[in-house]
């Protein structure tokens, strides 16, 4: 194996066992920032060895007796006043002689528990969404600080520092490693779900940048749910977000142009839509339904998306039934987006003039005043009257909102067209 292969296999080593990584040694030291710190460390270690020595039969617990070791280094280095501190010193040093088997056992024993518990902390109500974006990335996703930066369009130093100071938030805070309980953790749960979603929407429809979608966020929010959902099982509300991930992800093909250039719902090739992942989140939905949830917030936006996917062409689109179904998300998680994307299905089931009257009743609605959406649904409502003449500035002033180049792009081309 050349040096390259090698430092391509620890890429995805990383990727693989890093979060499991952090997680156990988290358990161990009881502090989020020191466990990514020696997680690192461990990566520095394998980057060093094994180009020479090859990568090891076992490279997660290769990586976890090295960051163990570093700590046991760490520890003895400092004056440790605290009696909890040499406790822990003795208990890393013990364990240092395991043999492979039994550092098999240590990184595999809890990783279940561990993961979970790094879920919930990476999400914490302490920290701002943005914190939890960046920081369930790297301790979950794996990714480098230049590669969320990147994702999310913004300077690196601003994610590393997000990241420095979302640890430093946690360690202040004290907050603990542990998987909260009874009514916490159904409203910490629903904060989990809504850092992933945000993860997956920002790859799905790029709120700035050049490109109109970023698919490598999809994967790893959907790799993240795929995740969550083997640690909650019988939570209905993590199938429903998997599930209309995996059908929204399913268009990803079919989304972009030859250019790069924006295809909208009704204009996609629907032989390019990926089919295994549709039936895969079709099989997530049923299975939030067998749970009881067929009617939370995030099976419902699965149902409509699977509305899209079980039509062979945009003809056959059940628009009546989209328009039920998100009659019944605006009862459960009434919002002005919601409200939009009602107005919308509505004027797809039961003509352009009732969903125009539906969105003109949001025009003053203060949270979509800078919502380049809303005066895009509305160019577009009022395109398909024929009132081209009141449309073509609904599309100039979306695409005047827009921070995405190519979402402009397509608001301009509407409004060119519109000039009739």
């Amino acid at each position: 194996m050349t040096a390259t292969d090698t430092h391509r296999a620890i890429d995805a080593v990383w990727r693989i066992e890093s979060a499991k990584l952090i997680a156990g040694l988290t358990r161990i030291v009881r502090d989020v920032g020191l466990a990514e710190d020696l997680a690192q460390d461990a990566l520095v270690a394998a980057l060093e060895r094994w180009p020479e020595s090859g990568v090891p039969d076992n490279p997660g617990a290769w990586l976890m007796a090295t960051a163990k070791h570093r700590a046991i280094d760490q520890l003895r280095r400092k004056t440790l006043l605290d009696r909890k501190h040499e406790q822990l010193g003795h208990e890393l040093e013990a364990r240092q002689e395991m043999a492979v088997p039994d550092l098999d056992a240590a990184i595999d024993d809890h990783v279940g528990d561990d993961l979970l518990r790094l879920v919930f902390i990476s999400c914490h109500p302490v920290l701002s969404t943005e914190a939890c974006l960046a920081l369930t990335l790297r301790l979950l996703g794996g990714l480098t600080t230049d590669e969320i930066a990147r994702a999310f369009l913004v300077p690196e130093p601003t994610i590393a520092q997000r990241i420095v100071r979302a640890k430093r938030t946690l360690a202040d805070a004290r907050v603990p490693f542990e998987v909260p309980r009874g009514e916490e953790f159904a409203a910490r749960l629903s904060s989990v779900l809504q850092v992933i979603y945000l993860i997956f929407n920002e790859g799905y429809s790029a709120t700035a940048g050049d490109d109109w979608m970023r698919p490598q966020l999809c994967d790893d929010a959907l790799r993240l749910g795929r995740i969550l959902v083997g640690l909650v099982p019988q939570e209905p509300e993590a199938h429903g977000l998997v599930a209309l991930m995996e059908i929204q992800a399913s268009r990803t093909r079919a989304r972009v142009g030859p250019s790069g250039e924006p295809i909208v719902l009704l204009d996609q090739n629907r032989a390019r839509w990926d089919q295994v992942l549709i039936q895969r989140g079709i099989a997530a939905l049923a299975r939030a339904g067998e749970l009881g949830g067929a009617d939370g917030p995030y099976a419902l936006q699965a149902a409509i998306a699977a509305c899209h996917a079980r039509a062979r062409t945009p003809e056959e689109t059940d628009w009546v039934r989209i328009a039920s179904l998100y009659d019944a998300l605006g009862r459960i998680v009434p919002s002005p987006v919601v409200e939009l994307n009602r107005a919308v299905a509505h004027g797809m089931a039961y003509g352009p003039a009732a969903g125009l009257e539906l969105v003109d009743a949001l025009t003053s609605e203060p949270a979509l005043s800078s919502y380049h959406l809303l005066p895009g649904a509305r160019g577009d409502l009022l395109a398909k009257l024929g009132r081209f003449e009141e449309a073509r500035p609904e599309f100039e002033r979306a695409a005047a909102l827009t921070r995405n180049l190519r979402e402009r792009e397509l608001f301009l081309e509407r409004a060119a067209g519109s000039r009739r």
